[in-house]
């Protein structure tokens, strides 16, 4: 993205330098300048160890807008600066003399071309962004005892609390998941960004959820905040427990529903996924473990999870289909994005989860509210 925003001041530039008075010129180069500087601002704000420090210098409200600019700027400029070169490149290899009419339809659709990733881009900002569906998915499990199968669980995962989702729509999330009328009520992390989102709120809301019981399980952004031991005490408070490295276990009529949860499981660590989660499954009981990275599943599987609820990926977020793949940058670090997965009697279910981080869009994985009823699957 840095190398595209180079390109388009090297172009612009260029083309004024042999149009304009060289005066015009210098003002045009200031003005990308300081383009330049409020983009890195944006850019330095989107991480944790960054975002505070940018605040109390330049204003909370300052640092957000700047990250809704570079975000949403950078992610539609870069594809338009290739499309617009590659336009020209197409351009170049016909003659204006010989096939003028095939030289001019390739100009006119290299400018529609550029003009697409800003109509895209716009349409995830703004209807993709904020639309909270609701998503039911019913999981199978072995030998399910007949007094779990009625249960009705809300997941909501990834909130990111801050510039890109305010106060009053993460409430009609909230509004939304209890017309659900939830036997249990799940967050499985994320519920800020960075230190400067306002937590408090955060977990207000998800106070607010109602069901017989409502748990968690922290996120890397609470991690990278340093917000972890503070989000566990006053959820606590609040009614939501957090669960790191503990369980839960829930007695509906004769049957037992154990809950485990986990602080966010580091890629770095993938050859150690949960050490000692094993120690939470409660024999004779149906084990669902929270875990914010869905990367663990084949790890909690061989512990004997029977059920893994996740989130982390956003779906992907930015999400397109090309021959039958489904393509976006979630899937360079883990294979499980998002939906259902099985791995012999154990189950996982990814949540795209309900806020964005980085581009301020949801384009091909729309926000989710997640309705789970257990099934009876069959023995394996």
């Amino acid at each position: 993205m840095a190398v595209a925003q180079c390109g388009i001041a090297w172009l612009v530039l260029r083309r004024a330098w042999r149009r304009y008075l060289k005066w015009v010129v210098g003002l045009m180069a200031c003005g990308f300048l300081v383009l330049g500087g409020i983009l890195m601002v944006g850019a330095l704000a989107d991480f944790a160890r960054f975002a505070a420090p940018l605040g109390r210098t330049f204003g909370s409200r300052n640092v957000d807008r700047s990250k809704v600019v570079t975000f949403l700027w950078c992610f539609s400029s870069t594809p338009a600066v290739a499309l617009y070169l590659l336009a020209r490149f197409a351009a170049s290899r016909v003659s204006p003399e010989h096939q003028p009419e095939r030289r001019r339809l390739i100009i006119t659709a290299g400018k529609l071309a550029v003009a697409a990733p800003f109509v895209i881009a716009g349409y995830g900002a703004t209807v993709g962004r904020t639309s909270f569906g609701v998503q039911e998915i019913a999981i199978p499990v072995p030998d399910l005892p007949p007094d779990l199968e009625r249960l009705r669980i809300v997941q909501l995962s990834d909130l990111h609390l801050g510039p890109f989702l305010s106060a009053s729509q993460l409430a009609r999330v909230i509004d939304a998941a209890n017309e659900l009328r939830p036997d249990i009520a799940l967050v499985t992390g994320d519920l800020i960004s960075s230190r400067a989102d306002p937590v408090d709120i955060a977990i207000e809301q998800c106070a607010r959820l109602r069901a017989e019981r409502v748990l968690g399980c922290l996120g890397n952004h609470e991690r990278y905040a340093r917000l972890e031991d503070y989000v566990a005490v006053n959820g606590g408070k609040r009614g939501v427990p957090f669960l790191r490295m503990q369980a839960e276990n829930l007695r509906f009529g004769s049957a037992s529903l154990n809950f485990g949860g986990v602080d966010y499981q580091a890629l770095k660590d993938r050859e150690h996924y949960l050490p000692g989660a094993e120690s939470l499954i409660r024999p004779g009981a149906v084990n669902i473990l929270l875990s914010h990275n869905p990367d663990v599943f084949p790890t909690a599987a061989r512990q004997g999870w029977d059920v893994t609820l996740s989130g982390h990926t956003h779906g992907g977020q930015v999400t397109v289909e090309i021959l039958n793949q489904t393509l976006n940058l979630a899937r360079i670090y883990t294979r499980y994005v998002s939906g259902f997965y099985q791995l012999g009697r154990a189950s996982c279910y990814v949540t795209r989860g309900i806020g964005t981080i980085g581009i301020p869009a949801r384009i091909g994985a729309p926000a989710e509210i997640t309705l789970i009823r257990l099934v009876k699957g069959p023995s394996v």
